[in-house]
């Protein structure tokens, strides 16, 4: 079983770990233009497309649940209907979203609070982007569905790809040429394209076969597509939390002033680059359980969440000591700003015990979706997000911008909490309740 788990897990690590780089290499371009406020418009316009694309999160883990559990039926049919099924809504969902960019633009700065430099830059960054949305989105769908079919070697095939044509594409177009700040936006336009016509070439080579159960007419009517969108409207919700949680860390920190936002920015970085890495065993627990779930096999199931968990606390005890080691050099290498740098330091214990709060809530969120259990992850989710805010303004009089870093923390702590507690009945569970229906 071990040995399972990290031959998906690994794959997906390798990739997962040029994702955040990706972000810190952008914000690294940015502030190296000669412009404070540019790090902060990086900031600003990544939380705009999170404002978007999480809440279409749901692509990705709708089909990787679904699929692997059509994958541990032996239902090949229906784990491509399923893939679909989701390519048809993201193309759907992102001819939506470029239709309605301008009015998505003028309500989001609306309620963001920032200079209006940063605003002005972050506009321009948000414009190119946004031409990159029918190309991210389907290849969420992709992802899922390679993940739910125990192949994790061809995503990570696809986002290393991106993720390295990105990296040149931004550093080349920022700061060799005359685009200068419109080229890192520009450079992740090219890389997602890229990413699409890989994964499609990779899709019809390894599963042509599979080529032959498509159905389109059939597979996008309304009545068989109701209980995808069933569990995926749960789903949605659950990364509107998400993105309430994410986004609303950096538009808080905003009020803060251009560098605690340049600080927020780079500390988030920071955080999410251990959580990247866990999302690897997390998928693995997305695939697995799906698969066990569908094959009706507890025992398996049982000891793959208990092998899971092991492998996370490892994970935790490794990046804290990491962070805490290294943590000061890793922002020093994100920007040349010495104002930034020094007013980063009294933040750096986040860094340290970020770790051990949020282990158990990445890998009960892949578990999860791999169970399709929607409600609780919608339900969970809800709890977290509103953890967060009532931490962040019942402590905000007294800490200042220390109580967004503890809200974030929060939140974790909620998610640890109910999903640990709901395990059993919304997991486990869910073998012998398909045994009698």
């Amino acid at each position: 079983m071990n040995r399972r788990i990290l031959k998906l897990a690994v794959p997906s690590i390798l990739a997962n770990i040029t994702v955040p780089l990706v972000g810190m290499v952008d914000i690294a371009v940015s502030g190296r233009l000669g412009n404070v406020a540019a790090i902060g418009a990086i900031a600003v316009g990544s939380m705009l497309f999170d404002l978007l694309y999480w809440n279409f999160g749901f692509l990705r883990v709708g089909t990787g649940g679904l699929t692997a559990q059509a994958y541990g039926r032996r239902d090949l049919p229906g784990a491509i209907k399923y893939f679909v099924q989701g390519e048809a809504t993201a193309l759907l969902s992102a001819l939506f979203l470029i239709a309605i960019q301008w009015l998505f633009v003028e309500t989001a700065f609306t309620f963001i609070d920032c200079s209006d430099e940063v605003q002005e830059l972050a506009r321009k960054y948000f414009f190119i982007r946004i031409w990159d949305a029918p190309a991210t989105l389907s290849l969420m769908v992709f992802k899922g569905w390679f993940i739910g079919m125990q192949n994790t070697v061809f995503p990570m095939i696809v986002d290393m790809t991106v993720n390295i044509v990105n990296l040149s594409a931004s550093i080349w177009l920022g700061l060799h040429t005359p685009l200068g700040f419109a080229g890192v936006a520009l450079g992740t336009v090219i890389a997602q394209y890229t990413g699409l016509i890989l994964a499609s070439a990779l899709m019809l080579i390894h599963y042509r076969k599979l080529l032959r159960h498509i159905n389109i007419r059939r597979d996008v009517r309304f009545k068989y597509m109701k209980s995808f969108y069933v569990l995926n409207a749960n789903l949605f919700l659950r990364s509107l939390c998400f993105m309430l949680i994410y986004c609303g860390f950096t538009s808080l920190a905003a009020h803060y002033g251009d560098v605690q936002l340049a600080v927020s920015t780079i500390i988030m970085k920071l955080l999410m680059l251990y959580s990247y890495i866990l999302d690897g065993f997390a998928y693995a627990g997305e695939a697995l359980t799906g698969r066990y779930i569908g094959a009706q096999d507890k025992p398996s199931l049982k000891k793959a969440v208990r092998l899971l968990f092991i492998w996370t606390a490892g994970l935790a005890v490794i990046s804290t000591a990491a962070y805490g080691i290294g943590g000061q050099w890793m922002v020093s290498m994100m920007t040349t700003e010495n104002t930034v740098i020094e007013a980063s330091r009294p933040y750096m214990i986040w860094l340290v015990i970020m770790p051990a709060f949020s282990c158990l809530a990445f890998m009960w969120d892949g578990i999860f979706i791999g169970a399709t259990a929607a409600r609780a992850i919608r339900n969970g989710m809800i709890w977290a997000c509103a953890s967060f805010y009532v931490c962040y303004f019942a402590f905000k009089g007294i800490m200042g911008i220390q109580a967004l870093y503890m809200a974030y923390f929060a939140h974790l702590i909620a998610r640890d909490v109910y999903m640990t507690l709901t395990a059993r009945r919304q997991v486990f569970a869910r073998i012998s309740q398909e045994k009698t229906t």
